[in-house]
This record gives C-alpha cells, sequence and structure tokens, in this order.
C-alpha cells in the first residue's frame, strides 16, 4: 500500500491508504489574516507561536507553515519571504515535535525551508506549470522529499475532472523522471466550492478514486474550499471530510482547532441574558459561562471537523480498539500534553 513518510527529528507521520486521516495543519499562513501579516512584519511571532501549540493540541500530525506575507516597507516576496521562512520553520520546530509542510509559491523560500527544517518535510508544492515543474522536482530529488502535487498547469485550474486528473498524472510521470516515486506524491484533486458548482462533491470524491486506482497515489485538499461562501460551514466541512476519506482521500490541509469565543460574543450574550431577565452569579468566570449557553470555550479546543475525522477513523479500523476515539472524548485535563519544546541540529537527508 502506498505510504508517504514525513518525519521531523523526532516524530514520523504516515500518510497511507491504510493509515489514520493526516491532518495537516493550515493556521500558520498569513494569506488572508491582516493581523498576523502585520506581526510578521513587525518580528511579532506571538500569534505563530501559540497556532502551533494549539494545532497540534487539537489533532494536528503535520504542520503547514507559510511565510507569504507582502511586506508594505518590501513589496519584493523574493527578498522577505526566504528569512522569514527560516525564522518560522526554526521557531515552530523548536515548539512542537510534529513534521513540518513548507508551503510557498516562492521558489527561494521553500528551499529556505528544506534547509532550515529537521528530518523530512512535506515540500507544498508543485503544479503542472512547466516553469514549476523544472524547479521544484529537482529540490525534491535532492532533499529526498516528498511533495503535494496541485492539479492545475499553464491553462489554469479546469472545472473538469478528467482534465484535472491529467495534469496530476503529468506531474507524477515528470516525478519519475527524476527518480520521484509516486509514493512520495500527495496530489491536491482541487475541491471547488458546492456553492459555485453543485456536483463540486461528487467531483472530487470520483477523482479521489482515480488517483487511488490508477496512479496509486496519496490525496490532500483544502478542506474548506468546499463550503466557502455558504452558511454553516462546519456542517458542510464535518460532511465532506468523512465522505472524502471514504472515497480514499488520505489527508487534509484544514483547521484542527475550533476557536476561542472572544469577549465581545461574551458580552453580546450576556446583554441577551440579562434582557431575559436571567439573574447570573456575580462571581460566574467567563468560560463556565459560555460553556453553560452552548457558546464553546474560552479555550482553543479541537474542532467539529475533527471530531468527524476521529469518528471515520474508528468507522474505517484505523483506529484500533478505538484508542483514540476514548482519549479524543475524554476531558483535556486527562489527555496528557500533546507538544513537545526542544531545540536541536538539523538532520542531514541524502
Amino acid at each position: 500500500m502506498t505510504r508517504t513518510v514525513i518525519e521531523s527529528k523526532t516524530k514520523t507521520a504516515v500518510i497511507g491508504f491504510d493509515e489514520p486521516f493526516c491532518v495537516i495543519g493550515e493556521r500558520i499562513n498569513p494569506t488572508g489574516r491582516k493581523k498576523l501579516a502585520a506581526e510578521l512584519e513587525a518580528g511579532d511571532f506571538s500569534t505563530v507561536e501559540s497556532d502551533a501549540v494549539a494545532q497540534v493540541a487539537a489533532g494536528a500530525t503535520v504542520l503547514d507553515v507559510n511565510a507569504g506575507v507582502v511586506y508594505n516597507s518590501n513589496p519584493n516576496p523574493n527578498e522577505t519571504e526566504p528569512p522569514l521562512m527560516t525564522k518560522m520553520i526554526q521557531l515552530v520546530q523548536g515548539l512542537v515535535d510534529v513534521p513540518l509542510c513548507i508551503d510557498s509559491s516562492v521558489p527561494a523560500a521553500l528551499e529556505a525551508g528544506l534547509q532550515a527544517a529537521e528530518g523530512r518535510p512535506l515540500l507544498n508544492s508543485v503544479t503542472g506549470e512547466e516553469e514549476r515543474l523544472e524547479f521544484v522536482l529537482p529540490l525534491v530529488k535532492k532533499y529526498n522529499v516528498p511533495v503535494v502535487a496541485i492539479s492545475n498547469d499553464d491553462t489554469g485550474i479546469s472545472e473538469d475532472p478528467d482534465v484535472r486528473f491529467a495534469v496530476a498524472k503529468k506531474i507524477v510521470e515528470r516525478a519519475a523522471d527524476f527518480g520521484i516515486p509516486a509514493h512520495d506524491i500527495v496530489v491536491d484533486p482541487l475541491v471547488m466550492p458546492i456553492g459555485a458548482m453543485a456536483t463540486a462533491g461528487q467531483q472530487v470524491f470520483t477523482l479521489v478514486r482515480k488517483l487511488r486506482e490508477e496512479l496509486g497515489v496519496n490525496t490532500t485538499c483544502g478542506a474548506s474550499n468546499i463550503s466557502f461562501g455558504l452558511p454553516n460551514r462546519h456542517g458542510i466541512n464535518n460532511a465532506f471530510l468523512p465522505m472524502a476519506m471514504g472515497a480514499g482521500m488520505t489527508s487534509a490541509i484544514m483547521n484542527p482547532v475550533a476557536l476561542p469565543v472572544n469577549q465581545a460574543r461574551i458580552a453580546e450574550k450576556k446583554a441577551e441574558v440579562e434582557a431575559a431577565g436571567i439573574i447570573l452569579p456575580a462571581d460566574i468566570d467567563d468560560e463556565t459561562f459560555v460553556t453553560l449557553f452552548g457558546l464553546g470555550s474560552t479555550r482553543p479546543r479541537p474542532g467539529k471537523e475533527m471530531e468527524a475525522i476521529r469518528a471515520a477513523n474508528l468507522l474505517t479500523n484505523n483506529d484500533p480498539h478505538g484508542g483514540e476515539w476514548i482519549m479524543f472524548n475524554k476531558p483535556a485535563d486527562e489527555q496528557g500534553g500533546a507538544t513537545s519544546g526542544r531545540r536541536g541540529g538539523r538532520r542531514r537527508r541524502g
């Protein structure tokens, strides 16, 4: 069976047909996050640190690290992104011990990340575009790492799943020319928003089966793309992920964390409660309050998507004896530590 091995200095994550679903945490990415982008430009890595720890605690087995900030002071990412990627990789792997996924569209940033990473990271990504193939595949071979292959090429992203399959096949064949085996390629078949394309779910399930059966490759996706622009996105994601797993998808780049309830929402709810004539204890703390009224938690915790994935792992016999499901449903203070703070040198790779 196809197995894609990703390593940190001390841990191994395996993406495979007969392995538990691999959750690649997506939060360390400034795209669309103005606050994080501003922090990074100012040299403030506090959000990166908290996101790294929270995602691993929520169940991520790999962390994606993206340094794609366009600085106001220097809008040239070819100059700013490589050193930022190095800093972020070093910081994250000093806080948590899970393997990393190095994510960039800037070639020099990909290599900077590979040089800084310990173990055997996943490289994100290569596409079917000729220029990208010619740069990224030699890097994959040089550093002996697996790579995410995105099913678009110089013509863009096709709505036709047969075209997307053909692009994936082209990448696998070109990789073979460099001596890169199919088990080191994780194909992203590109999930379209269901709100824009009614058949998007059916398309990706069919495509994942075909990629598995005909190319023998592992697969991944940006899981939240399926629900883009629709209400109750978590509800859609929760249904999509187990269905994708059933079709053969073996990993996803996603947010494993249910974000904390913010103070504005707490104040709004307290005002509603008081307006309804309900008298709250004067000493009630925020965590007790949000739990009592079903708002969630004031602390990061595993999201509902993680619950769906854990349940699907159990149902597909990728959670022997249900140990992970039982642990997942224990109170947080009974689950034990999920992170490991340590420092260490970079291991050489062949």
